[in-house]
């Protein structure tokens, strides 16, 4: 049985050029351990924290490919998954297979064309640690066709739908699981809406954020380490965040705690990606 419910954001690797450069920032910035694995695909790198899985590091194949944070969604049934992205309007980029005994995995676009990638857990079932420092907390898909995107991921994942809380930026909707109430309190991901305050050149994409103990401290480290900070510091009722590229030019955001919640339904921050 999956360790996360069907649409529950599970997993996340990121692609690199130089995966020695790549621990090196990561362990240093957020504590994590590493640990290779061969698998008839080739190396993968996981990243532990504690002892337990938190994230994975992954070689390009291809010098052309983007060096980005991916985020996968658990699946119950990755290959049922994968038709209800085609029936609802996305595209299966690279369709469910095997991973040895790890998990079955496929790589898709929404109608907007971000890409995300969808996970049926075998013996790997995705984060063993999460929510606290040094580990995943959120992501949200950023967008510039919100209704269709939103009808998109009803379809796939049956998210129920909430504007973000008071105060808040009216282009943030907060995603919940099928069957959780429609509240802050249950989201696990959400839509922004890319305003045309950016450039047309940007695309569609997906942030992922990890929680930190200090934000501002993260900042400084990351900047020493070579990385680059693309959006400041800045207070929210749920937490302190920002937004990073690191020392490849991978952008990835960070967020404090507060009170020991991670709740970003009042976040209305910008930022402007690589490249922009």
């Amino acid at each position: 049985m999956a360790a996360f419910a069907e649409g529950v954001p599970c997993w996340a690797d990121v692609l690199l050029s130089d995966l020695a450069a790549g621990r090196r920032f990561y362990g240093e910035l957020f504590g994590w351990a590493f640990e290779e694995i061969a698998t008839d695909y080739g190396s993968y790198t996981r990243a532990l924290l504690g002892g337990k899985e938190v994230a994975g590091l992954v070689p390009k194949p291809d010098g052309r490919m983007p060096t980005v944070w991916n985020i996968y969604f658990a699946a119950r049934d990755a290959a049922a998954t994968a038709a209800r992205i085609r029936d609802a309007g996305g595209r299966v980029i690279t369709p469910p297979v095997w991973i040895d005994r790890f998990c079955v995995m496929a790589t898709a676009a929404d109608p907007g064309g971000a890409v995300f990638g969808i996970w049926q857990a075998g013996s790997h079932t995705g984060f063993g640690r999460r929510g606290g420092p040094g580990s995943y907390g959120w992501t949200e898909v950023h967008t510039r066709q919100p209704r269709a995107v939103d009808a998109f991921y009803r379809a796939v994942f049956g998210y129920g739908m909430e504007p973000s809380a008071e105060g808040a930026s009216a282009d943030l909707v907060l995603w919940t699981p099928r069957g959780e109430p429609t509240d802050p309190r249950h989201a696990i991901g959400g839509r922004v809406v890319i305003g045309e305050e950016y450039p047309a050149v940007l695309p569609a994409h997906f942030l992922t954020y990890f929680v930190v103990a200090d934000c501002d401290r993260t900042l400084r480290t990351a900047h020493r380490l070579g990385g680059r900070v693309r959006k400041t510091a800045e207070d929210t009722p749920y937490g302190r965040f920002a937004v990073l590229a690191d020392n490849q030019g991978a952008v990835f955001a960070v967020i404090e705690h507060l009170d020991g919640r991670l709740n970003p339904g009042r976040r209305t921050g910008r930022y402007r990606p690589e490249g922009t």
